[in-house]
């Protein structure tokens, strides 16, 4: 599995396990349990996930399959921007550990920007980390503008990734916040990477993966996991899916198949307002 390093210097997987969703059906349960377990196993050892998946079922769902083998997971989880504030982070905090069973969390991000200053909430992470609560600290869906405030702020440079929407057909960071961050070594956390299987029945994408004797999915994880700096979380619930996403981290498009996924998604020409799924 190809490692991504974090500003602090610890290595992470480039492929992660993502649990939007995961943990609201009983019905589903022992499936998604099951994948994260096979996934610690393949070494897709980071699992992302936030108080706001499922208001705190996702975290349980985490909790529940890294009990006996927490010390194996980079565990990520989020804060909504309403507990933001000092006091409410912190708060905030003891209950994702609650419902992830765990007494510290490897990486905690902001999950989008709201009223709470970001300079508040980098004083509540610092506090955390300095606690042994957290171990680091990032951010989610901030933009460059965000981004450079956020980098001027005590505390601002300790921000280990920010977490964006990012995938073949939303390529808008790459015009000026994805060189930004990678000027930084600020690794970016892809999510939705296959666009929540949309991706999949694009045409331009199943042309060339037919061309090229690859699933469309794979194709898709393929172009991210070559991008500098950047670490996919892909969600499934499913054993058998997660397999074909490990399958994916194993494949090097060559210079000539990344130039043809630029022809069929072309990158940005111009400024693209931040996307957010």
């Amino acid at each position: 599995m190809k490692s991504i390093l974090l500003p602090c210097g610890e290595a992470v997987p480039a492929l992660g396990m993502g649990t939007w969703n995961m943990g609201d059906s009983p019905a589903r349960r022992a499936d998604e349990l099951a994948t994260l377990r096979l996934g610690l196993n393949l070494g897709c050892t980071l699992v992302d996930t936030a108080e706001m998946y499922g208001e705190g079922l996702s975290e349980e769902l985490v909790g529940e399959a890294l009990q006996g083998r927490r010390d194996e997971a980079f565990v990520v989880t989020k804060v909504y921007p309403h507990n933001a504030s000092k006091a409410g982070v912190a708060a905030a905090c003891e209950r994702s550990l609650r419902r992830l069973r765990t007494d510290r969390i490897d990486l905690y991000l902001l999950h989008w920007r709201g009223s709470v200053p970001l300079a508040e909430t980098l004083q509540a992470f610092v506090a955390l980390q300095k606690a042994g609560k957290i171990r680091h600290y990032g951010v989610s869906n901030l933009d460059i503008a965000d981004m450079k405030e956020l980098w001027a702020q005590p505390g601002g440079q300790g921000v280990q990734t920010n977490q964006l929407l990012y995938n073949l057909t939303r390529r808008g960071i790459e015009w000026d916040l994805l060189p930004w961050l990678r000027e930084r070594r600020v690794p970016v956390m892809a999510y939705s990477p296959i666009e929540q299987a949309r991706l999949l029945r694009h045409a331009g994408l199943a042309g060339f993966a037919r061309r090229h004797g690859m699933p469309p999915a794979h194709a898709a994880l393929a172009w991210l996991l070559a991008q500098e700096g950047v670490i996919a979380i892909p969600k499934t619930g499913h054993p058998d899916r997660l397999r074909e996403n490990v399958a994916a981290a194993e494949i090097e498009l060559s210079a000539g198949q990344l130039a043809e996924l630029d022809e069929i998604f072309r990158p940005p020409a111009r400024p693209v307002p931040l996307e957010m799924l």
